[in-house]
């Protein structure tokens, strides 16, 4: 059964317009190629190593196109996969797997992928108390499955939207003149309940920040040394904001964050970088009339 999280009206969208673009005009080879009646059998194999994510969308794929495919699942999202593993099987008519063979595949390779590397980060960060968040940057429509994808990977998702919490950026702090100024008009104009977070540049604005009472302080493009600084100077503070870093962050460079003291590493690589991951339906034809 399609997992709750995704069974959402926007997802359902989503699966409908990747099966117009692919499936709308019909599958003429299909068509021509296979007898009417057909049964097959699919096996959904991992060709790599990887964190499976999407499991449900790509049955959600198959049976949009055919409510009879029988599906079998041998794994589940958020699972460990070596090379080779079977993931699933699915049985119907050989037309119907064949037609939604590509439009499947690509929904289960693209979030695989992202949580593969969601996995990577966060085990980069094993054994300390770093927090590997991800960003908004995410494929247009795809926000919901990716953020899931990344929860998969067993990393955090930060804001889903520009209504889910108050972050501040460099840009609103050039409109409102200065740190102090946007974090002043924002506290009177959002929810008690409702963290203020804002991003800073500079050791200076993160001072700004500090007097403000920021609940959680970003520090974007900060150097190394610059990062040491500013948790040293959060940890002398009575409130102690959450620190966050953000912008230029490599795999390479988690061990290194996790020691300097921050509590969050966000991440856009996460959703926009992520390469698909190598899964495959392997087919097996039947003829007309054998039984499963």
């Amino acid at each position: 059964m399609l997992d709750p999280l995704l069974s959402t009206s926007a997802v359902r969208r989503l699966v409908d317009l990747a099966l117009e673009e692919d499936l709308g005009r019909g599958d003429v080879t299909t068509q021509a190629v296979i007898a009417a009646g057909t049964m097959a059998t699919a096996h959904l194999v991992a060709r790599q190593p990887m964190v499976l994510a999407g499991l449900d969308i790509c049955t959600a794929v198959f049976l949009r196109v055919d409510p009879s495919v029988h599906v079998n699942d041998l794994a589940k999202d958020g699972d460990r996969l070596q090379a080779g593993t079977t993931v699933a099987v699915y049985r119907g008519p050989a037309a119907t797997l064949l037609a939604a063979e590509r439009t499947a595949l690509n929904f289960i390779q693209r979030l695989s992928g992202v949580a593969t590397l969601s996995r990577a980060f966060v085990d980069a960060a094993a054994g300390t108390s770093l927090r590997i968040a991800d960003t908004r940057k995410t494929t247009p429509g795809f926000r919901l499955l990716e953020k899931y994808a990344v929860r998969m990977g067993g990393a955090s998702n930060h804001r889903y939207d520009l209504g889910s919490g108050v972050l501040i950026k460099d840009n609103h702090v050039a409109v409102a003149g200065g740190v102090r100024a946007a974090i002043e008009r924002v506290r009177g104009k959002v929810p008690h309940g409702l963290k203020v977070e804002v991003e800073v540049d500079s050791l200076v604005q993160l001072e700004e920040a500090l007097s403000a009472g920021a609940d959680i302080i970003l520090l974007d493009n900060f150097v190394p040394p610059d990062i040491v600084q500013a948790v040293a100077r959060v940890r002398q503070t009575t409130h102690q904001p959450m620190l966050e870093v953000s912008g230029g962050v490599t795999l390479a460079r988690i061990p290194e964050l996790a020691r300097s003291g921050v509590d969050i590493v966000s991440v856009g690589a996460l959703t926009h970088s992520a390469p698909a991951m190598d899964l495959a339906l392997d087919i097996v034809m039947e003829r007309a009339g054998t039984p499963a």
